[in-house]
């Protein structure tokens, strides 16, 4: 679907959970930002960009490291004893959604509030998109991402462009 109002189109989603064991999270949180060189989120749903990602604190012990169109992952090591790390980018597309319209398609979608602070530019919000959980990620004005899970994205997608737009 493309428009002068609306667009969207869908891409994969290079993407990595990190969580943090309960009890460890300090120590946990000081050896990621070390190894990502860069400060983490510090509340859920805030984002920080760094060279070729996005680190997004999705759960208080969890965060997301969705990667840039073309950057690859450099290995990341979490030490088993302060928590983990999985690849969600095989179960995940990136919805990327742009116009004047987006919050009056928005609105139709997923209970999130474009105005609201919590989806000021540069945060996210878990949510759903017709009964499918999703994650909002506010990039512009005018602009935002959805990751949503690559088993629902053709019905997702098909769903969205059939709005009246």
């Amino acid at each position: 679907m493309a428009s002068p109002d609306f667009s969207l189109s869908v891409v994969d989603c290079p993407l990595i959970q990190i969580e943090g064991w309960d009890g460890t999270l300090a120590q946990f949180e000081s050896n990621l930002s070390a190894s990502l060189g860069t400060k983490l989120p510090a509340s859920v749903g805030e984002t920080v960009r760094h060279k070729g990602f996005l680190v997004i604190r999705v759960a208080t012990r969890r965060l997301w490291l969705a990667l840039d169109d073309g950057a690859q992952a450099s290995p990341l090591a979490v030490d088993p004893d302060l928590g983990c790390s999985v690849s969600l980018g095989e179960g995940r597309v990136r919805f990327r959604m742009a116009g004047a319209d987006i919050a009056g398609v928005l609105s139709r979608c997923i209970a999130v509030d474009w105005c609201a602070p919590a989806a000021a530019p540069g945060r996210a919000v878990l949510t759903s998109l017709h009964h499918v959980p999703v994650l909002f990620l506010r990039t512009g004005d005018t602009a935002c991402e959805l990751i949503v899970p690559r088993s629902f994205s053709q019905s997702l997608s098909d769903w969205i462009s059939g709005l009246d737009c």
